[in-house]
């Protein structure tokens, strides 16, 4: 039976099982921001929620996109059409991201994003039945660019990954670093799988910018920042701006190295309490501390299978409104909410990478340098590009 009006039941809800699908990087360059991580942080959701929802269990089904649009697609579309699922997780990788949010659409179920940053996913490319949750492009060029223009960081050289995602931070930040008066001296594109960004490197040394801006992430990011430190970039005085740092890449790239480094998040593991119990659970199970996706991942599936409990179906139309409707407050989120565009907004933090010396052991990382409240850190609906926004 299919899932559409043919398939609901006389008790609201489809079939006889909610479905939630991770989609996600379980082993390329992504696969430390999202992968098994995500896994784990939406399974600890679904136990926790207690594993059933109005009656009916709740199934994990779990697929490596390869970051390949062409395949994420494939793999939707089957979800969706012929196993049933309900609603899609994770979604790194801004392209798949962004095609996945539009088949949520076309097929009546819901995407969450959490990998995912480019800010396209509520701006032209929003949905009704998409909602873009822990972070994205504009939230992170307005924390680190902000911070880094107030210092002093008045001109910039951007080494950019050439898909949505690096595009999008490009581009966000070129408008926060240009609001502020700053002016952008130049940009290379590097293509996604890229080994060696030496050439790229020396580009923007040459270009003598104050603050070479690395739009991309994954193990690229790492991998830029070692051959920065090796060719003396930040030695010669330029500042390396991370515009997307997790966790896991100052874990990878050690603190002697990150060291300084200025970076915008939606979470840290050791902000408060609720954030430290909840990341002890999780790193009980990885072996890691989790980052702004992993946590993600768990509020988002909470506040969906929470949304389907008071809507009494899991109807993607109800189950959307009901989302919308409720506040988010959890280790995660305080007051935050879900706008008509889609995107979920809380308050972010910008961070500073600790010195070796100010670092009390293993993933004490981060010392708090800002809070940018919910209602700055994120595009306002009034300069909103978003169809379902409505203007004045």
């Amino acid at each position: 039976m299919g899932f559409g009006l043919a398939a609901a039941h006389a008790d609201g809800i489809s079939a006889n099982v909610v479905k939630i699908g991770v989609l996600t990087d379980m082993s390329g360059q992504f696969s430390h921001e999202s992968g098994e991580g995500s896994v784990t942080a939406v399974r600890m959701a679904i136990e926790d929620f207690g594993g059933k929802v109005l009656g009916k269990p709740i199934e994990l089904v779990v697929a490596d996109h390869q970051n390949k649009p062409d395949v994420a697609s494939t793999i939707a579309r089957k979800w969706f059409d012929v196993e049933n699922v309900d609603m899609i997780a994770n979604l790194i990788n801004s392209s798949i991201a962004l095609s996945v949010a539009q088949l949520a659409k076309d097929k009546d179920r819901i995407a969450i994003v959490n990998g995912s940053g480019s800010s396209r996913l509520t701006g032209a490319g929003c949905t009704p039945n998409s909602i873009h949750y822990a972070y994205d492009t504009y939230s992170l060029a307005k924390g680190t660019g902000a911070a880094l223009m107030k210092a002093g960081g008045t001109s910039w050289y951007f080494l950019t990954a050439d898909y949505a995602f690096g595009h999008a931070l490009e581009a966000d930040t070129t408008a926060v670093v240009k609001a502020l008066g700053g002016t952008v001296l130049g940009a290379s594109r590097y293509p996604i799988e890229t080994s060696d960004q030496s050439s790229f490197l020396l580009q923007a040394q040459a270009s003598k910018a104050k603050v070479i801006g690395l739009a991309g992430s994954g193990t690229v990011f790492v991998n830029a920042v070692k051959a920065a430190q090796e060719f003396g970039i930040p030695q010669g005085g330029q500042t390396l701006a991370g515009l997307l740092v997790w966790i896991t890449d100052i874990k990878g790239l050690g603190l002697q190295t990150a060291q300084g480094l200025v970076l915008t998040n939606a979470f840290y593991w050791d902000r408060d309490d609720e954030t430290r119990a909840w990341s002890k659970r999780f790193a009980e199970r990885m072996k890691r501390m989790p980052h702004m996706g992993d946590a993600g991942d768990y509020s988002s599936t909470m506040h969906y299978l929470k949304a389907i409990q008071a809507a009494g179906t899991d109807d993607a139309k109800a189950v959307m409104a009901k989302m919308r409707e409720t506040p988010i407050n959890d280790f995660f989120a305080k007051n935050g909410r879900i706008r008509e565009d889609g995107r979920m907004v809380h308050d972010m933090y910008v961070y500073e990478v600790k010195k070796p010396s100010e670092s009390k052991g293993e993933w004490d990382y981060y010392k708090l340098r800002a809070v940018i409240p919910g209602d700055e850190a994120f595009r306002s609906l009034k300069d909103s590009d978003c169809p379902l926004v409505k203007k004045g």
